[in-house]
């Protein structure tokens, strides 16, 4: 029966070691997703922010050459890092839909219209810069 107790411990131990190794296997390194040794700046106006965790996110509609509107959608650090650079959650920074913002971001490598900000300036005048180090941390 001790036999049966700790091979079944021990079997119990692994299942639950590889369905938890999923989640923390999940989280990317910024250089996986972003090239970053380029940059992209674009003009619009905002669409939507959130302010979630582990990312917020934020959409602004972009006008093209040919007139129609592109969605770009810019990933931000988590909350409290945006607490840091001046941007709160509980006024959403400022920012609201329709507002006039130019953003400056590390582009997706997979060419979508997306990338990872590095900058956020407002119509206002305010400015707001995050960055990820050489290593992309």
């Amino acid at each position: 029966m001790t036999r049966f107790r700790v091979g079944s411990a021990l079997v119990t131990a692994l299942l639950c070691g590889l369905a938890l190794a999923g989640p923390v296997s999940a989280h990317h390194s910024i250089q996986s997703q972003f090239d970053i040794h380029k940059t992209v700046s674009v003009s619009g106006t905002v669409a939507k922010i959130e302010f979630i965790n582990p990312h917020s996110y934020l959409t602004v509609n972009v006008k093209a050459a040919d007139g129609k509107v592109q969605k770009w959608a810019f990933e931000m650090g988590g909350v409290g890092s945006l607490r840091k650079a001046g941007l709160s959650r509980a006024d959403r920074g400022g920012l609201k839909p329709g507002d006039e913002v130019t953003v400056t971001a590390l582009p997706a490598r997979d060419d979508s219209n997306s990338g990872l900000l590095q900058e956020l300036k407002i119509a206002d005048g305010r400015v707001f810069k995050f960055s990820a180090d050489p290593n992309g941390n």
